[in-house]
């Protein structure tokens, strides 16, 4: 098999496949990751993955190895919780997701020649209550600034405030890992 492009500098996407066993390589294109309201939140992340795939195959002219790409969102309330832009806005995203359950929707695209495979996996998860002085700490020792929601689930936090995962672990990391694994067979 051809090695397979990882499109993502997210280091939790390389320690996954790494895990799995694959073979690549990393490629990243700078894309605009925004999107049109219109768009059901469901799909909002497959769209970014698909969009990352179309541009690394673009921007490098790869059209013979097969390109992997993902996009992570957190969702509550039917918000959408991205990447937080400072302390103050990872400080209130995790006091919306404290003591509450929140989807993670991961959307990955495999794109090989002329075939391409968009999927969107969504995992629920449920956090305990967790006091201001316990979000505060999580961000400022753990940086939460590349994460969306503002945290990692194989950090201090997830190890003490999630309470329970109904989905795939790995999805909640940054990649629907068992589907992925099917497409690269």
């Amino acid at each position: 098999m051809q090695k397979l492009i990882l499109g993502s500098g997210s280091p939790r996407r390389k320690e996954i496949l790494e895990l799995s066993g694959i073979d690549f390589e990393v490629l990243v294109s700078d894309i605009d990751e925004s999107f049109n309201d219109n768009i059901p939140t469901i799909q909002v992340a497959e769209h970014l993955a698909e969009r990352k795939a179309l541009a690394i195959q673009q921007q490098f002219q790869i059209f013979d190895r097969p390109i992997l790409t993902a996009d992570t969102i957190v969702v509550i309330d039917n918000q959408i919780l991205g990447k937080p832009i400072d302390a103050q806005d990872a400080i209130q995203m995790l006091q919306l997701l404290s003591g509450r359950t929140h989807q993670v929707h991961t959307g990955a695209c495999y794109l090989h020649q002329n075939i391409k495979h968009i999927i969107t996996d969504t995992t629920s998860v449920s956090f305990g209550k967790m006091t201001d002085n316990e979000i505060r700490f999580y961000v400022e020792k753990y940086s939460p600034y590349d994460k969306a929601g503002s945290y990692a689930i194989q950090e201090w936090i997830g190890v003490r405030y999630i309470q329970k995962i109904e989905g795939c672990f790995y999805n909640v990391m940054g990649l629907p890992l068992p589907k992925i694994l099917n497409w690269i067979k």
